[in-house]
């Protein structure tokens, strides 16, 4: 026995209708296995549930409703990722000495391991990398040295070769330090 896997929600097929995107799932299921998709949707009235017509009606307005909120959310969550950008900031931290730090790199997509690419960074760059949390509870990568424009550089690669179409934005922080 194989069990079948839903590409839009990942959940096995049996399971998609308590899944939030059961119309997307019933359209790739009807494309993908015709056989499936009869035996699992199939609309004769001899296979119907034994609920009441008012309660039937209840559950696929209240399941349309949720449908419809998830869509909406996937909507706006791809909406903000086409807006989003790539911080890189530059910050002094005493005399000669700065730190860069890289924002939003969640938007180059799931797969993205923030822990591997501060690795890369500290080994390319020679200089210590880590991920921490900034004061918006956001992950970023924090890089000793003055190294942005080499990371802005290799960002820019990072996305021509996703074919991401991101903006990367380099922000200088400065402070004035009072002299004694």
């Amino acid at each position: 026995m194989t069990v079948i896997y839903c590409d839009v929600c990942t959940l096995p097929v049996e399971f998609c209708e308590f899944g939030k995107t059961l119309k997307k799932c019933k359209v790739w299921l009807e494309e993908n296995d015709p056989e499936t998709f009869q035996k699992l949707y199939n609309t004769d009235d001899q296979i119907k549930s034994s609920l009441s017509s008012e309660r039937e009606a209840q559950i696929s307005s209240s399941l349309a409703k949720m449908q419809l909120k998830e869509e909406r959310k996937q909507e706006r969550e791809l909406e903000n990722l086409k807006n989003s950008k790539i911080l890189i900031k530059r910050i002094p931290r005493t005399k000669h000495k700065h730190i860069c730090a890289i924002v939003n790199l969640e938007v180059l997509g799931p797969d993205t391991d923030l822990k591997k690419m501060a690795k890369f960074f500290a080994s390319k760059f020679a200089t210590g990398a880590s991920v921490s949390k900034n004061a918006e509870k956001k992950d970023e990568i924090v890089i000793q040295g003055d190294v942005a424009n080499e990371v802005e550089e290799y960002l820019n690669n990072l996305l021509a070769e996703k074919g991401l179409e991101l903006k990367i934005e380099h922000v200088t922080e400065r402070f004035t330090n009072k002299k004694k």
